[in-house]
């Protein structure tokens, strides 16, 4: 299995490719380089978000690139601290603008609370987000909509209040940090996990028993973490800014047994 070129099937149809690069902490100055790079070596799915302060650098790479805009998955979010429906649409169009897209893959709300505010309680302004993302939804602006780092009350409140379930929650998500309550809501509701800091932005990688086990393999520990996430039905979103490790990060054609996933899943 390539997961560059495997997919996970959304609620409603939408193919996305398995395995994203992430693009979280790489400047707009440097953005280009990592996409075309990504490109190269066979990535179609890039995740950006306005808070990233590169959507201009990654419209940039895709307007340069080679490859057919429909092969393309492209993600961008919504910051954290833009709630209400008006203020939802101004804030899509900046992002368009700077990616230079007609229409994009995939809109989430980037979190449930501005992140300089976590906890604060922003659940009508959540609501009216999602009804806007959903207007643009059925208008053909976007293929798919979602959140991220939502709490099953957070996609049960915009659940309740507009009957739509959105078809992603990106959420952290490593070895050692599952938040099982989250993603076993979300496969119930249909909803695909995204798996954001799959290496546990890189804390994981000297973690004795991983190595262990990566090294009986013949994998790497960043390969074992991300085929992990796969195994456990969530999309990684590996970040890095170089090619060679975007080769490593993508080259995952060995399977996890049963008993070593419960051994990965005992780690805390």
């Amino acid at each position: 299995m390539n997961p560059m070129t495997s997919y996970f099937t959304l609620s409603n149809g939408v193919n996305i490719p398995m395995v994203g690069l992430g693009t979280w902490q790489i400047p707009n100055d440097q953005v280009f380089d990592v996409v075309m790079n990504a490109f190269e070596v066979g990535y179609t799915h890039i995740d950006s978000a306005q808070g990233y302060q590169n959507e201009e650098g990654v419209g940039r790479a895709i307007k340069a690139s080679s490859l057919p805009r429909e092969s393309i998955f492209v993600t961008t979010k919504l910051p954290s601290h833009i709630k209400g429906y008006q203020e939802t649409l101004d804030s899509f169009e900046q992002s368009m603008k700077d990616l230079q897209l007609e229409v994009l893959d995939l809109y989430l709300i980037h979190a449930p609370w501005p992140w300089s505010n976590i906890g604060q309680d922003c659940t009508q302004g959540n609501i009216e987000s999602f009804k806007a993302m959903i207007d643009l939804y059925k208008q053909g602006r976007i293929r798919s909509i979602g959140v991220s780092n939502f709490s099953v009350k957070d996609l049960k409140a915009i659940m309740d209040a507009t009957g739509f379930a959105p078809h992603v929650n990106q959420i952290r998500f490593y070895v050692g940090d599952t938040q099982d309550e989250i993603v076993s809501f979300c496969q119930a509701n249909n909803i695909l996990v995204e798996a954001y800091s799959p290496l546990a932005t890189g804390r994981i990688l000297n973690h004795p028993e991983l190595l262990q086990m990566a090294e009986q393999k013949g994998v790497t520990i960043a390969q074992l973490c991300i085929k992990y996430c796969l195994q456990k039905n969530t999309l990684p979103l590996p970040k890095t800014t170089k090619k060679e490790r975007m080769i490593e990060n993508a080259s995952l054609d060995f399977t996890l047994s049963e008993e070593e996933m419960k051994k990965l899943d005992r780690i805390k």
